[in-house]
């Protein structure tokens, strides 16, 4: 269990005033002239109250390790006020009891001691307490902001990677080559192919600027993609986008579509005797779901996962749960949250 500098030293300062407290309390004005008092509070207010101390501090930690979640906070302020007030009452009831017990030194039991010792050591306790929960918070705020710079790091270097599969040279290529074989046999559909290219840079230099997209706007660069991805692939790429209209406006990370697909095609067979399916729909529950058939290259690309970790990384950065990837050996399915904003309004 770890014990911070500032709970030892605000132990340290004010276990002294208890202690002093507590021996006026008992023998009055009698305790600056007998020094007995003192060294008899020793065992039995001075080791008490550390132990009583250290009691506490376990519990406080056990509360802070189950419901340190920022949501569960007030559940834990109660159980740990709960705490407070049952070891306090404990420690401050075994030394009045201690000393009328033994008649030591003189003193016997009197009811209106017991209460005023008690609202002396809750009070200080409680000032304590909220001088330790105070430290606790900023430490919390701190770690999260810390969290919140390691993230937007991450999203950044995996942004990085993300433009670079985005401004594929090979894809390129692989476009101008189409575009280069269709020219002269159907000059009609290089012109629509040449269309459709267009489309696709011009989001994608739109979308560079950009963290989150409607989900229309998604789904319209998508179809001009996978037209792209068609032209070439022909009936070995099948694409199926089934979106519900009300779903619209709501957003996902720019791109998340494109990655999707990329992968997809990048990582599995894609033949006319093993045709690809990429289905792309939504579900109840504000999900958008993108599956694949599973049927895996040979030899498999390196960096297969980095489409997922950027679109994961931004849904951390969002603080937005919901993100699954879930593979079963014949299918590989993603789980995207639709993000609620302004646009489903208006």
């Amino acid at each position: 269990m770890p014990i911070s500098k500032l709970q030892w030293y605000a132990f340290l300062a004010t276990a002294p005033v208890l202690w002093c407290a507590l021996n006026f309390i008992l023998y009055q004005e009698s305790a600056l002239q007998d020094v007995r008092v003192w060294l008899l509070s020793i065992p039995l207010v001075g080791l008490p109250g550390l132990a009583a101390w250290l009691l506490h501090r376990v519990l406080d930690w056990r509360l802070k390790r189950r419901f340190g979640a920022m949501s569960r906070t007030g559940l834990r302020l109660s159980l740990q006020a709960a705490s407070l007030l049952a070891v306090v009452a404990a420690f401050t009831w075994f030394v009045f009891w201690a000393y009328g017990r033994g008649g030591l030194l003189g003193y016997r039991w009197e009811k209106g001691d017991v209460q005023l010792g008690l609202l002396l050591a809750l009070g200080l306790s409680f000032l304590v307490e909220t001088l330790y929960e105070a430290d606790f918070t900023f430490i919390r705020y701190r770690e999260s902001r810390e969290e919140v710079r390691s993230l937007e790091q991450q999203a950044e270097h995996q942004e990085l990677e993300s433009l670079k599969s985005r401004i594929n040279p090979h894809f390129l290529f692989n476009c101008f080559n189409t575009l280069s074989s269709l020219i002269p046999e159907d000059p009609g559909r290089a012109t629509r192919f040449l269309d459709e290219l267009s489309k696709v840079y011009r989001y994608l230099l739109w979308s560079n600027r950009q963290s989150l997209s409607t989900l229309d706007e998604e789904v319209g660069f998508i179809r001009s993609y996978c037209q792209l991805l068609k032209t070439r692939y022909g009936d070995a790429l099948e694409v199926n986008i089934d979106v519900a209209p009300r779903y619209g406006g709501y957003a996902i990370p720019s791109l998340s579509l494109q990655l999707l697909a990329e992968n997809a095609v990048k990582h599995n067979i894609v033949s006319g005797s093993q045709p690809l399916v990429i289905d792309i729909f939504t579900t109840d529950g504000n999900q958008l779901i993108v599956n694949n058939n599973l049927q895996r290259k040979p030899a498999k690309a390196p960096g297969a996962r980095i489409g997922l970790e950027n679109i994961r990384m931004k849904y951390q950065l969002l603080r937005q749960p919901g993100f699954q990837v879930i593979e079963d050996g014949k299918n590989f399915t993603v789980a995207l949250p639709l993000l609620f904003t302004n646009s489903v309004i208006h």
